[in-house]
């Protein structure tokens, strides 16, 4: 396995995978013998096609599922050892479709947790605005409409927002910008890049995309069929001679030709 790692990588470790698998009832192994530790305030891409276990490593994270081999560690503690609640409320999760509710105001959607953990009205108030604010939405002209009077790309916003409310140290994401159109993902991938400089949290995140996976991660995970193949800095991913990122890199190199053949057309 490839050993590579960013200059993040020898920081103190938020998250790590010791051996950690995942089973189905019937047996079928979805994850196997994950061995990997992210470094706080780093960005790392679980890079791999449907089916390589990429998402079932993220919820082993914030258990909503528990490891069936193995450990997985959040803050140096099991994560069978944390109250589920109190873990999930420690972690903001981001995913393709949003997951807001419809019924909520975009203010309700993004207060959300902070309400729950009972914090007063002003200071929720006041952390909705300064979020909205992060993410380019106008606390007056937004607040009060619904997810369905949004775009697509407004109600990522909104995610995202609604991820970092109680600010929490650690945010996983999966697929968030996959189900956007190409203009609207790049304009939320080089923000969310800006953001991330800002806030330095540490963040894991899902894709099948190498671009953005290129673009936004400190470090890349490459999985295959349940199985962590190789663990890469960007350069480094596009550099690798082991077969199954050689072969990503080569995809990734004859779409970008194509894409620019298609513009000079």
């Amino acid at each position: 396995m490839n050993a590579e790692t960013d200059r993040g990588a020898a920081r103190e470790p938020v998250i790590e995978f010791r051996n950690a698998g995942y089973r189905l009832p019937n047996g079928q192994a979805i994850l196997r013998n994950l061995s990997l530790t992210v470094s706080r305030g780093e960005t790392l891409a679980l890079l791999g096609r449907s089916g390589a276990g990429k998402t079932t490593a993220l919820k082993l994270i914030n258990r909503m599922l528990d490891p069936s081999d193995g450990q997985v560690l959040v803050e140096n503690k099991p994560t069978t050892g944390w109250n589920a609640i109190v873990l999930r409320r420690h972690i903001g999760y981001v995913i393709q479709d949003v997951g807001l509710f419809p019924h909520f105001t975009i203010e309700q959607n993004v207060s959300l947790v902070p309400r729950l953990e009972r914090w007063a009205a002003e200071r929720t108030q006041a952390r909705v605005k300064a979020l909205l604010d992060l993410v380019d939405l106008d606390f007056n002209q937004f607040a009060k409409r619904h997810p369905h009077e949004l775009s697509g790309g407004q109600r990522q916003r909104v995610g995202i927002a609604r991820a970092l409310a109680a600010d929490p140290p650690i945010l996983l994401m999966d697929e968030p910008f996959g189900a956007l159109d190409p203009l609207t993902r790049g304009d939320l991938q080089r923000e969310f890049q800006k953001l991330q400089q800002r806030l330095g949290k540490t963040i894991v995140m899902v894709t099948h995309d190498v671009g953005e996976s290129l673009l936004l991660a400190s470090r890349i995970a490459l999985l295959e069929e349940g199985k962590l193949t190789g663990v890469y800095s960007p350069p480094g991913f596009l550099a690798a001679k082991e077969p199954v990122a050689a072969a990503y890199v080569a995809n990734f190199r004859m779409y970008e030709e194509a894409e620019r053949a298609n513009e000079h057309r």
